[in-house]
């Protein structure tokens, strides 16, 4: 089959080597390194692989799945080979979400740099996709599936193994009625646009239809009076209704003649509908749509725990790939432990554990590559220093060399500041979180004699040049060290003050209780909690949390039992105000969902505003026993319907999905529930559930909601399909489709489900 994209790829002379394929060299481990024959098939769209040119080949990795290309000296397994390949001819595929890189060595420098710029070419094609060519895409990649012989058409046995690999039971007879509709040209095989002609007809959307029947007068279309109905009364889109109407039609009406007449087909309907206009996620709330003037500790901060781990906490691998993708997944707070390594160079790794090591320098170097690609707002290293004083001095060099103008090194004016700067006053900054000699007043107290002393000596310089040698002795004397060696060793620090001048806003300090921190702490000064003594400090004094959050950071790190590399709800830290709460960001699951889902917002930038209520010293709120329900709301939603979802094995082509959607919100602990739909037999193509459920919630600016789809199990307790979590203040309420994110967190489209959303203030029931 020729692919559906065919006429809109971007063809040049690399794809079309691409094409022809490539004998390259797969590195998995120093140990593990094979040769493959690598082919970019003829939709442009998938690379398959084979042992060697012309032997059976089987699909590798579709171009949607790749995020970026790299080159060779980026990869620290190609970077540890360098001696057997040169890196010259070496690139890596990365893929989105947690899945491995592909490293590969191909025979030449000329070969490999035509495979990186050919993939990176159709990935940027792919990227810029509007909604149409990515159902194309995917009908494409759907046809290659099925297309058993690959011979470019469609039998109708290969259709109905099609039909169950898309998760579709259908009679029999009504499948060979709309395959022989759709072969026009009466071949006993679809091709091509016989394929979408069959495929339009499976997934009609009478459930959409009953919808636009209700707000069009004549049935077949939306004036713009309608539309403007149904935006007001269905979609609450208020006063800018009129306004958006006009938009929304000439943004998704297919026909220019319906554009000229500002009227909406059916087809234009959906196409609103299934936008992101018509997602359930507030487009308002995706740009950086915030305050970012505030103090640092009125924000929730993105915040990774023992970032350099990329499995679990024994005997994981360490590795710079995970400082990568949390920073480029929007994580603003990464941690580094660093420990005394070979040859005077500290190095990172889980101390007394089996993980691997990795440079320091190599640590600070991906940082400052990759801290600001995601977002300019200030990213904070978290050090946990377990070096002795010569390789403290080591770090505090690669830190001040490797980072240079990134490094905040001093206060933003050189003034004893009043309060924590904002993200916005500390954009493109790297802070250092760590232990310190002494107060940053006492600092700035040094700098200012030092000024006065350089000022003098610069004025006195030819007359008094004695006076140049005693300021050289300075520094000296305000290190510890001694010219005693016994004295030497007994006066010894655990820090060096090379390293401690770089801690500025983010001095770590022992917590003892909050009294005493509110005594004898400033507001530069954070505290470190593991989570269990964060969850009793809440349960006992959740409101006396909440103030101290107000004024100083708190950072919350796992449990060390969590030796697997688990999470724990970061839900209930957050609702007492703790910024950093740290997770296990390579560790996919139900605490990463809601993770991903509160920092979706606000531009993926790290930092989301914490409600007023946690942002005031002497707050009355507390997170176990909220105050009265004055802002409490109540939630309706009826899940409609499903489209498209996929199998969570597709290797069981028999097997068809009985879905239920489980609606779960998180929130304080009375808001905490979940409910679920019935489950739909045999059908995950277009299940139909029309169920509605409703949700009573106190606090909706801590709720977030996440919608998961599941394959009913009795025996278990159900598989998993999907999901998608949002907060409440981000949720559109209306007609909305909700577009379903894999266990990963990336995207399974054309996987969704069809929902309407209504939000009425107060508790249903509630009097007042």
């Amino acid at each position: 089959m020729v692919s559906l994209m065919q006429g809109r790829l971007p063809i040049n002379q690399d794809v079309l080597l691409m094409q022809k394929g490539m004998l390259a060299r797969k590195v998995r481990s120093k140990s593990w390194k094979k040769l493959r024959y690598f082919r970019l098939q003829d939709d442009g769209m998938t690379v398959w692989h084979a042992r060697q040119a012309g032997g059976k080949a089987k699909p590798s990795f579709s171009i949607s799945d790749v995020e970026t290309v790299r080159e060779g000296h980026e990869s620290e397994l190609l970077r540890s080979l360098a001696e057997e390949f040169p890196l010259e001819q070496g690139f890596t595929i990365v893929f989105h979400g947690r899945c491995s890189n592909l490293d590969l060595v191909a025979n030449s420098v000329e070969e490999a740099q035509m495979w990186m710029r050919g993939l990176q070419h159709l990935v940027d094609f792919v990227t810029s996709m509007d909604q149409k060519e990515r159902l194309d895409q995917w009908l494409s990649d759907w046809f290659q599936r099925g297309d058993k012989n690959q011979d470019g058409r469609m039998s109708f046995p290969e259709v109905q193994r099609l039909l169950h690999l898309m998760n579709v039971e259908m009679d029999q007879e009504y499948a060979l009625q709309l395959f022989q509709a759709a072969d026009t040209s009466q071949s006993g095989t679809l091709e091509g646009e016989e394929f979408v002609e069959f495929y339009k007809a499976l997934t009609k959307r009478p459930e959409v239809q009953e919808v636009f029947e209700n707000f069009s007068a004549d049935g077949q279309k939306l004036t713009l009076l309608e539309f403007v109905d149904f935006l007001r009364e269905e979609q609450k889109e208020g006063e800018r209704a009129s306004d958006l109407a006009l938009e929304l039609i000439d943004r998704y009406e297919p026909s220019d003649s319906g554009k000229v007449r500002h009227v909406l087909s059916l087809d234009g309907f959906l196409s609103y509908l299934c936008s992101k206009d018509g997602d359930v996620f507030n487009p308002a709330c995706l740009p950086i749509y915030q305050d970012m003037t505030q103090p640092l500790n009125h924000y929730y901060i993105n915040s990774s725990h023992n970032t350099y781990l990329v499995g679990d906490q024994l005997c994981g691998q360490s590795s710079v790939e995970g400082y990568i993708r949390a920073l480029k997944r929007g994580c603003r707070c990464v941690e580094v432990d660093i420990w005394d390594g070979p040859s005077g160079e500290p190095i990172v790794y889980h101390g007394h554990t089996l993980t691997s090591r990795i440079p320091f320098k190599d640590v600070v170097a991906t940082v400052a590559q990759y801290a600001f690609q995601t977002s300019d707002y200030p990213v904070i290293l978290s050090l946990e220093n377990h070096c002795t004083w010569e390789q403290q001095q080591v770090m505090a060099l690669h830190l001040t060399e490797i980072l240079g103008e990134q490094l905040l090194s001093t206060t933003l004016d050189g003034l004893l500041p009043t309060q924590l700067p904002s993200p916005e006053e500390l954009r493109r900054k790297i802070l250092v979180k760590g232990k310190k000699l002494q107060t940053l007043e006492e600092d700035l107290e040094e700098e200012e004699e030092e000024e006065v002393l350089e000022s003098q000596l610069e004025g006195e310089q030819e007359a008094k040049p004695e006076l140049e040698a005693q300021f050289e002795s300075e520094p000296q004397e305000l290190s510890p060290r001694s010219k005693d060696k016994k004295k030497d060793k007994k006066c010894k620090p655990i820090m060096c003050p090379s390293l401690s001048a770089l801690v500025v806003y983010l001095k770590a300090v022992s917590f003892h209780s909050f009294t005493h921190s509110r005594e004898h702490y400033r507001f530069y000064e954070t505290s470190s909690f593991s989570e269990t003594k964060a969850k009793s400090l809440i349960k006992e004094a959740g409101n006396a949390f909440v103030q101290h959050n107000a004024w100083q950071l708190s950072r919350v790190y796992p449990s060390g039992l969590r030796t697997d590399s688990s999470n724990y709800n970061p839900q209930e830290l957050w609702n007492a105000g703790c910024q950093m709460v740290a997770m296990n960001v390579q560790t996919a699951g139900l605490e990463m969902d809601i993770c991903d889902g509160l920092f979706r917002q606000n531009g993926g930038c790290g930092y989301v505003l914490k409600p007023d209520f946690l942002r005031d010293t002497q707050s009355s709120f507390h997170p176990e026993r909220p105050i009265s329900p004055f802002k409490a709301q109540t939630l309706l939603i009826q899940v409609i319907s499903g489209q498209q979802l996929p199998k969570e094995d597709m290797t069981k082509e028999r097997s068809i999905v009985d879905p239920l959607v489980r609606v779960e919100i998180f929130g304080v602990r009375p808001d905490t529930t979940r409910q679920e739909t019935n489950y739909v037999e045999n059908n995950g193509f277009n299940p139909y559930w029309g169920q509605t459920l409703c949700f009573q919630v106190l606090v909706p600016e801590l709720a977030l909601l996440r919608f998961v789809v599941n394959d009913y199990n009795w025996k278990t307790r159900h598989d998993f399909i999907g999901q998608y979590t949002l907060p409440w203040t981000c949720m559109q309420q209306g007609y909305r489709h909700i577009h379903l994110l894999s266990k990963d967190g990336t995207s399974l489209h054309p996987a969704s489900i069809f929902v309407h959303i209504c939000i009425r203030e107060g508790l249903e029931g509630d009097e007042s």
